[in-house]
């Protein structure tokens, strides 16, 4: 006599939708991971200087199902106690979609430190093209939008991105000097490439500033 409901409740989590509680817990759970993407990338940074470039496992997907876990069990009174997850949820299907929503958010933060590391690809090839212009001739490549050549003249350096600075007696060899100094102080202290942007107060002109997002 008890089989029937057992097999009910079962098909129901079979059924396309799953358990009742399963979308809104996996949209929540994908939601704190989007938020989180600061955290994620400071931790990866992290793990990254102590594993020598190893792909780290899931470092927050964990903590964000956990975390989501105890709002939801609030809020559902079937839920029960204090219990953790896997304790409450006995049931093999219900431990399945556990799982599932747990490689999806595997993937989901894999794909955000892949995106981190292209981009710090990018940044370091844009940053090593800027070099070799520098060493291979007179020109020198904007360091803001790392495209064009600037046009550099006594009393101005400019380039077609926007950029306009006031100078006094420069010449494309000063101003490659001072490039090439100043990133490579840098690259002493720090392994990430800086980023350029020209900047200026109220009442004074614009200058060219090198800041580092680390």
């Amino acid at each position: 006599a008890m089989e029937v409901p057992v097999q009910q409740r079962r098909a129901r989590y079979k059924s396309p939708g799953g358990p009742p509680w399963r979308e809104t817990y996996r949209r929540r759970c994908m939601e704190r991971l989007r938020s989180s993407r600061a955290k994620l990338l400071d931790r990866y940074r992290q793990a990254g200087d102590g594993a020598c470039g190893a792909a780290p496992g899931a470092l927050l997907v964990q903590e964000v199902m956990e975390q989501e876990w105890q709002e939801l069990r609030d809020r559902l009174p079937g839920l029960r106690g204090e219990q953790p997850m896997e304790q409450v949820l006995e049931d093999p299907d219900e431990l399945a979609v556990l799982e599932e929503i747990q490689q999806e958010l595997i993937l989901q933060e894999q794909s955000v430190i892949e995106e981190y590391e292209r981009s710090l690809r990018f940044d370091e090839e844009c940053l090593n093209a800027m070099l070799d212009s520098l060493d291979a001739t007179d020109r020198v490549i904007c360091p803001v939008c790392r495209k064009n050549n600037l046009t550099v003249k006594a009393h101005l350096v400019c380039c077609q991105c926007g950029l306009y600075i006031s100078t006094q007696d420069m010449t494309e060899g000063k101003l490659r000097s001072l490039l090439e100094s100043t990133l490579t102080e840098h690259s002493q202290r720090c392994l990430h490439s800086p980023e350029f942007t020209v900047t200026s107060g109220m009442e004074e002109e614009a200058s060219l500033l090198m800041s580092c997002p680390v």
